[in-house]
């Protein structure tokens, strides 16, 4: 009975089997080279990418950014922006780099970052003419009173953004603070020359 059990079972290799590699079919690399090149355009058309089709009419994703509300400190920035822009941004430039032989730099400018802001905000509303030093440049002025005829909140809004752009870090103007500037300058002379803006309290 053993002798028959014995011829019954197979012989037990020597060695355990091995799996042979085979190269991977052509076309399975194709297929899946295909497969992820049509992922990216479906991604590269369906994304959040910005598409001038669907934010038409703007022209990129910065400037949709600039339209959209704004709370806080943010919105007073971005008023004063845009009010500087119109009003200041020709003569001292929109990178407040200021003009040559026309106006002064506000980027580093020691009459805007200054600890106090009387000064500062007396300028706008007083106009200014005569020599001023800024930055160690001498420069002969004939300003006009450009903010006089602005609300105390928009002028308010415009003084904060020079005095937090282009590196300059200064703190913020209020209306309040505003108001009473514009209310004790009434009783001094004007335009101020750079002698009589020392003068002021700073």
């Amino acid at each position: 009975m053993s002798d028959e059990l014995k011829s019954s079972t197979p012989p037990t290799p020597d060695t355990e089997p091995v799996a042979a590699r085979s190269p991977v079919p052509i076309w399975i690399i194709v297929l899946t080279l295909t497969q992820l090149f049509l992922g990216m355009v479906y991604f590269d058309h369906h994304s959040g990418w910005f598409n001038s089709q669907v934010y038409g009419p703007y022209a990129s994703s910065e400037e949709l950014e600039s339209y959209q509300p704004k709370s806080g400190e943010a919105a007073m920035l971005a008023r004063g922006k845009a009010r500087y822009d119109q009003v200041c941004g020709l003569c001292h430039g929109l990178n407040g780099e200021g003009k040559p032989g026309q106006a002064p730099p506000f980027a580093g400018s020691e009459w805007v970052n200054t600890q106090g802001i009387q000064r500062f905000t007396s300028i706008p509303l007083g106009g200014l003419s005569g020599q001023l030093v800024v930055k160690g440049q001498t420069w002969s002025l004939s300003m006009p009173a450009m903010g006089a005829a602005m609300s105390d909140a928009d002028l308010a809004d415009v003084l904060t953004y020079i005095r937090n752009s282009w590196g300059n870090k200064g703190s913020p103007v209020t209306a309040a603070d505003v108001k009473a500037i514009r209310a004790k300058l009434g009783a001094h002379p004007q335009p101020l020359t750079g002698e009589s803006l020392k003068a002021l309290p700073e």
